[in-house]
């Protein structure tokens, strides 16, 4: 099955998503447990979480590559309400809520909000033009 923008646009995000959580583990693996609530070291619970991780994406990748109308209006409400990382990693920068977790790691999330968000709106205007998913890979735009 071909792919088109908007499906392409979504599942480079998923791949985005495990790339950098992979680089944060390999590069500040304090970090990466301290977000995630793990304790370090714990090899099981990581293995655990990692599995569950790339197996719910792929579930996600799969349904997105086959159009699955019920996951587009998730993933739509979802990335859309990434806007709301945003106002929470600029009050965690500027001490009025508190964190454990590094400035760097409080700006990648307010980052991925925005990314979110702009990912969120690509689906909706993607939707109002073509419908669900978007046009179709192959078709021709109309003018």
């Amino acid at each position: 099955m071909a792919v088109n923008r908007t499906q392409a646009l979504v599942l480079g995000f998923l791949a985005a998503v495990l790339i950098i959580l992979t680089m944060i583990r390999l590069t500040a693996p304090g970090t990466y447990f301290r977000a995630l609530g793990l304790a370090p070291g714990d090899a099981l619970a990581e293995a655990g979480f990692l599995t569950a991780l790339v197996v719910f994406i792929g579930v996600l990748a799969v349904g997105v590559v086959r159009r699955w109308r019920w996951l587009f209006w998730l993933f739509m409400a979802a990335l859309l309400a990434g806007v709301l990382r945003v106002p929470f990693a600029a009050a965690q920068l500027a001490g009025r809520l508190r964190t454990d977790v590094p400035a760097w790691y409080v700006v990648i999330q307010g980052l991925l909000g925005l990314t979110q968000f702009t990912i969120g709106v690509a689906l909706l205007t993607a939707y109002r033009k073509h419908g669900v998913w978007g046009r179709p890979a192959g078709q021709a735009r109309t003018k």
